[in-house]
């Protein structure tokens, strides 16, 4: 995290991206693109997230600035885009909730002086290695900022997981998954099946069981250097399904290996530290998926 009185970063090479399937997200980048420009910034492209020349300048340290209009789920693609660079991410909200997005759509404008200026401070949020591993072979490693889930296919019916923590067993679970969380995810999946609430800044492992059957049904709160191991016990489906993107097929026999990553998600943030617990209460709430708030 950015400490009181060291200097800002100063942005020269700036990224605005957008998700491909959202056209007003994609019409108001190019404006943001633009508007960075005409405040002078040298280097500045608009583009889909998805697009494979600006992800290929990313990964060569094209850039040194991130800014992501969309919902948390382009957060989320972006901060796997981002992190493994260091490049921090500023997200202008055109979703529902925003959990993680720090700018509103209607008044980007007034924070783009700020932030050439350097009037802002850096958040940084741990993030999650997830491993899926069969008979002692790597098949992917994946990025995760929210969580990794192991839970059942589309067959309704529980799977057990054990769940090993630094080489000692903690428990087996019957249920119908298992989740590793940060806590950037606590508010999350993990909030949704009745998970404790954990401030962005602890770099901590949160285990939450998804409906547990005759089991463990508390949470359990990780240190950072914990190396948890779930294998899957199963004569149906299975799935691991890392930050929300499609599910990866489990067999019988599989682990699922989640340990703290080397990279660090940084978002750009105007407002004061305490920002998160003023939208925590806001955002509990409402509802955004029913369109009803109070």
């Amino acid at each position: 995290m950015l400490m009181l009185g060291q200097p800002a970063p100063t942005f020269s090479r700036i990224a605005v991206v957008f998700p491909p399937q959202m056209p007003e997200a994609a019409a108001e980048g190019r404006h943001v693109a633009q508007a960075l420009r005409d405040l002078g910034t040298s280097h500045v492209i608009a583009a889909p997230i998805s697009n494979n020349e600006l992800r290929a300048e990313m990964q060569t340290s094209g850039f040194d600035l991130l800014i992501a209009l969309g919902g948390d789920g382009t957060m989320l693609r972006a901060v796997h885009l981002s992190a493994p660079q260091g490049v921090p991410v500023l997200g202008i909200n055109f979703g529902h909730f925003g959990f993680l997005i720090e700018v509103q759509r209607e008044n980007w404008r007034q924070r783009l002086p700020d932030l050439l200026a350097g009037r802002f401070w850096v958040e940084e949020r741990m993030m999650l290695t997830s491993e899926h591993w069969r008979a002692g072979q790597r098949l992917g490693s994946y990025q995760t900022l929210n969580e990794a889930v192991v839970a059942r296919g589309q067959i309704v019916r529980p799977i057990v997981v054990s769940a090993h923590i630094d080489g000692f067993e903690l428990t087996r679970y019957v249920a119908d998954g298992l989740l590793v969380a940060t806590a950037t995810g606590s508010t999350a999946y993990a909030l949704a099946v009745g998970g404790p609430i954990m401030p962005p800044e602890l770099r901590n492992m949160l285990i939450v069981a998804i409906a547990p059957h005759l089991s463990v049904d508390r949470a359990v709160i990780l240190p950072e250097g914990a190396q948890v191991r779930l294998a899957v016990q199963t004569t149906h489906q299975a799935v691991l399904s890392v930050d929300g993107h499609p599910p990866v097929h489990l067999e019988n026999g599989d682990e699922v290996h989640v340990a703290a990553s080397d990279h660090t998600a940084r978002f750009i943030r105007f407002e004061d530290r305490g920002y998160f617990y003023r939208n925590l209460t806001r955002y509990m709430q409402q509802n955004p998926s029913t369109g009803e708030t109070r």
